[in-house]
Order: structure tokens, then sequence, then C-alpha cells
């Protein structure tokens, strides 16, 4: 007599809980109010009510407007990362998944590119929250750096340690060159963006690849003391992650 096969375990996933179905229901509610009516003319007791929700539960969820475009920037950094990989477990090359990580970031906004040029709006102020330098935006912006790190870390390309923590955010700056472009894009299925896509990713890594020379790494960290310098917000996140460095003095 011979044993009967035991049943595979089937996987159960826990339940969400109901304060995230809400949060994310708030946020799915007020995305396509976003797209119907545009940010400016929609309204945070319109959103309360599309969704069911009360005024003071959409205020508890978020704060404000703004507060809801930053739930945005994560959604879409979490499915960009999700998205980018097998970008990431695929390639080696440097432009190969440098190109592949922006040309998925494409993919995964081509939902919200109609409306992408009004949050661009209020985007553009070095003062709004909706900045993609402002604090309020670190911690989207700090998750989009890492995607970068890893496309260098991951890849073959020999990075002098002195340039490892430079290059990514300048990579990051390179990926916000690309969203402004993408924002006004009307191509279709946004070709132009994609292939802007293509070649800055060989441009950067062929600047990358130069960067081993030590007589070019002065003139990487002056790019990067540049941006620094003169773009709106990232000096006050400059300032922000120095403040966060521990002290060397005795």
């Amino acid at each position: 007599m011979t044993d009967k096969p035991k049943a595979a375990k089937t996987a159960v996933k826990a339940p969400v809980p109901k304060s995230e179905q809400t949060r994310t229901l708030i946020l799915e509610t007020a995305l396509r109010l976003f797209q119907e009516r545009g940010f400016d003319k929609t309204t945070m007791r319109a959103i309360a009510t599309e969704a069911g929700v009360s005024v003071g539960n959409a205020y508890y969820y978020f704060s404000s407007k703004e507060h809801l475009v930053q739930g945005f920037y994560d959604r879409i950094g979490a499915e960009h990362r999700l998205a980018a990989r097998a970008v990431l477990d695929r390639e080696t090359d440097l432009e190969a998944r440098m190109a592949g990580v922006l040309t998925v970031w494409i993919d995964v906004a081509a939902p919200y590119h109609e409306f992408a040029a009004q949050f661009f709006k209020n985007a553009a102020d070095p003062e709004s929250p909706l900045s993609p330098f402002s604090p309020e935006s670190e911690h989207a912006r700090d998750a989009a750096v890492a995607v970068h790190r890893e496309v260098l870390a991951g890849s073959r390309a020999k990075v002098p340690n002195e340039l490892a923590e430079l290059l990514p955010e300048l990579m990051w700056l390179a990926q916000m060159g690309l969203v402004l472009y993408w924002v006004f894009d009307r191509s279709e299925g946004s070709e132009r963006s994609r292939r802007l896509a293509e070649r800055g990713a060989r441009l950067t890594s062929s600047g990358i690849a130069l960067s081993r020379f030590r007589v070019l790494r002065p003139l990487v960290r002056e790019v990067h003391e540049l941006f620094e310098d003169f773009l709106p917000g990232m000096a006050e996140v400059a300032a922000t992650r120095a403040s966060r460095r521990p002290s060397t003095e005795s």
C-alpha cells in the first residue's frame, strides 16, 4: 500500500488592513479626479465624497492635496522598482541597465501622462512641496536614487570609490531631465522620450567610464556641486544631508 501524496500547501496572503485599504481608495480616487477635473479644480471634499469617506477621514490619511501627490510619487516609484527588477536581474552592461530602467519608467508612468503637466506646474515651483527637491519629496527621491545606485553597483563598470556616492544622484538628475521632456512629449507612445532615454544612457555610461581617469574626477565633482549650488532645492538637500553625517571632529 502506497502513501497518498500530500496535498500541496497553499500560501495564504495576509489580509490587507482596513486602514491601508481606505488609504489606497482615497489615493486612487484622487488620481482619477485629478485626471478628470485637473489638479487645481479637485478639492479634498470632492475626493472624500467620491471615495465615500468623511472629509475628516480623508485628511487623517492625507493632510493636503499635495500630500496625496506625494502618495502618487511613492506609488509610481514602487511600481518602477518592481518593473525594473527584470532589467537589473538580466543586464550587466551599464548602458543597457540605464536605458532599460529609464524606459521602464516611461512604461510605468504612461497611464498618468495626460495630467502630468498639471503636476509639473506646481512641481516646478521650488517652494512647492511637490518639487522633487522638497523635504516632502525626500522619501520618493531617496528611493529613486537607490534604484540608480543599484544600476551602477550591479554593472560591470569600474567606478572610483570617491565618486560612488555622487554618480547615482547625478544619474537621478538625468532621469529628472527625461521626466521633464516626457511631460511635454506628444509623440506616439512617447517614442521621442524613449529615444532620449537610450541616447542619454549611452552618453552617461560613456561619462562614467571616463571617470576612471583620475584627471577627470574633479570634473564630476564640479558638475555635482554645480547642481547643488544652482538647481532650485538642491542646496537645501545638500545642507540636510551634511547635517546628518556623523561629525569627524575629535
